[in-house]
């Protein structure tokens, strides 16, 4: 059983071409792919926002993260978008684990 490296670098590559700061977020809404979804990472308040494709909606270990941005934000999500109270680190494992399947 080893590390496979280059899946997660490709994982996080794609996950973060639609990365933006606080400044840049005046054309979020343009920049998302069809079939995607955009959603901030974070537990403080820098997050960082990611695209993912919507099929991981239908992934337990994904609707885990969205049952608890919903007992912390409801629907009001101060974002403008979900947010998603979860480690960047763990976001990023979690999606590489969900692309390798």
């Amino acid at each position: 059983m080893g590390i496979r490296l280059p899946g997660l670098v490709h994982a996080k590559m794609i996950l973060r071409r639609s990365f933006l700061t606080a400044n840049q977020s005046t054309s979020a809404a343009t920049d998302v792919p069809k079939g995607h979804l955009a959603v901030y990472i974070g537990e403080t308040t820098q997050k960082k926002r990611f695209v993912v494709p919507i099929s991981y909606l239908n992934h337990p270990s994904f609707q885990s993260l969205l049952t608890r941005a919903e007992e912390e934000f409801g629907f009001d999500h101060p974002m403008g978008a979900l947010t998603i109270p979860c480690q960047e680190e763990a976001f990023i494992r979690l999606t590489s684990c969900l692309n390798g399947s």
